[in-house]
């Protein structure tokens, strides 16, 4: 075997035995790897889902270390992957730096949208307009009139996770107390559910009875304390109702699955530029199954549909954090 293809894995070595297709699409996943029951894990969801229903294969890698980004996006072009797509906002960089070296090359980039790179398909999601839904959903579940929220990386986009969600808790209950956490300033902290755990046990101990975990594998963390402590939490991008039925009240769902799953399917032919997906367009949501809906009133329900459609509508703005990079109603 040779190391390019230990790089790409065991997906990319048999796509490039027997002479495979130059267009097989890749995905790169972030650090955290694909089954982090989150973010990484929708977007295998969305290329499995592909591949079961196409009878094809796409190549595939989870990152180690920062060093590997630009690496793996150079032999992944290489190699003839097309498109490439890629997770997470730290890709940014890596792809500025070599999209225009492969112009016959499409690439795809989830958490990415500044970018100005003619041959990139730009995804972001109005992540703040399903917290809001979740926030309103917390906030009628809490006993105390206290909830918290314990992100990932202290990055602006954690942060419009929260502002969106502390907007749903106030609109429910003007006097409810926020305790927000984040776990760290660096990559790990996307994956360190023990970091997590004692977050939670920290907010716990203010008097938080419901969490909302944005932190990717960390958030496990957070949703197996919160079950442990007899509190409800709530989890982010893919459903993870199942995980703690019963503990769990819903899910922020952010449809990564479907950005990766439409990529895979267009191919070649992927439109590039930059998308948003909200509400609207389904991209955000909150999940209700057999795993929580015991937890969901219908009163609870109906007043988080009738906001859904009110944001749809235009009727009520949902104040995003990248706005003035602060959030009127909490400070970080």
């Amino acid at each position: 075997m040779t190391l390019m293809q230990k790089f790409l894995g065991a997906a990319a070595t048999l796509a490039l035995s027997a002479g495979a297709a130059l267009a097989e699409p890749a995905l790169i996943f972030d650090l955290g790897g694909k089954f982090d029951k989150s973010f990484n894990e929708a977007a295998h969801n969305g290329g499995q889902r592909w591949a079961d229903e196409t009878g094809g294969t796409y190549r595939e890698i989870e990152l180690q270390s920062e060093a590997q980004r630009e690496q793996a996006l150079r032999r992944f072009a290489e190699a003839g992957a097309n498109p490439v797509i890629t997770m997470g906002f730290a890709m940014a960089d890596p792809l500025s730096q070599v999209a225009a070296d492969y112009p016959d090359t499409k690439f795809v980039a989830v958490d990415v949208t500044w970018l100005d790179a003619p041959n990139v398909r730009q995804i972001g999601f109005a992540e703040h307009e399903g917290s809001y839904l979740v926030g309103m959903m917390a906030a009628m579940a809490s006993k105390s009139g206290t909830v918290g929220f314990v992100g990932g990386m202290d990055i602006p986009l954690i942060r419009h996770f929260g502002c969106g969600y502390a907007q749903g808790v106030k609109a429910v209950n003007p006097d409810a107390t926020i305790v927000a956490n984040m776990t760290g300033t660096t990559p790990s902290a996307w994956n360190d559910p023990v970091k997590g755990g004692e977050l939670t046990r920290a907010q716990i101990s203010q008097g938080a009875d419901v969490i909302y975990a944005a932190a990717g594998g960390t958030g496990v963390g957070v949703l197996q304390t919160a079950a442990d402590e007899g509190i409800l939490s709530i989890g982010v991008d893919s459903n993870q109702n199942h995980l703690h039925p019963g503990s769990v009240l819903t899910s922020m769902l952010k449809r990564v699955d479907v950005a990766v799953y439409e990529a895979m399917k267009a191919g070649t032919d992927v439109e590039t530029g930059v998308f948003v997906l909200g509400l609207a367009d389904e991209g955000v949501g909150y999940a209700i199954d057999e795993n929580n809906a015991a937890l969901v009133s219908d009163e609870m329900k109906a007043a988080v549909d009738d906001a859904r459609q009110k944001i749809i509508d235009g009727e009520l703005e949902v104040t995003a954090y990248y706005t003035n990079d602060s959030c009127p109603v909490l400070d970080f």
